[in-house]
């Protein structure tokens, strides 16, 4: 996983990462924005934290989607 954020820190300086969530990384668009798997990310909770899939929603819907941080706040999508 490393190498996907060495390439984004290269490709964009200032492309901005959540902490702790390097591992539901799946790509950088080309606005210079760094994508984030959601479902990866709740996994993360549930398995880190020891939240309820539930409790993993509620966090990351009141504290990380609805966040805007600047030009390079990352995007949040659901593969289907």
């Amino acid at each position: 996983m490393s190498n996907i954020i060495d390439t984004i820190a290269e490709l964009n300086h200032e492309a901005i990462l959540w902490d702790g969530f390097n591992d539901a990384v799946i790509g950088y668009h080309r606005d210079g924005k760094v994508v984030y798997d959601e479902d990866k990310m709740i996994k993360i909770l549930m398995e880190r934290d020891g939240m309820t899939i539930e409790d993993a929603i509620e966090y990351l819907n009141f504290n990380v989607f609805c966040a805007y941080v600047g030009e390079y706040t990352p995007v949040h999508i659901t593969l289907l």
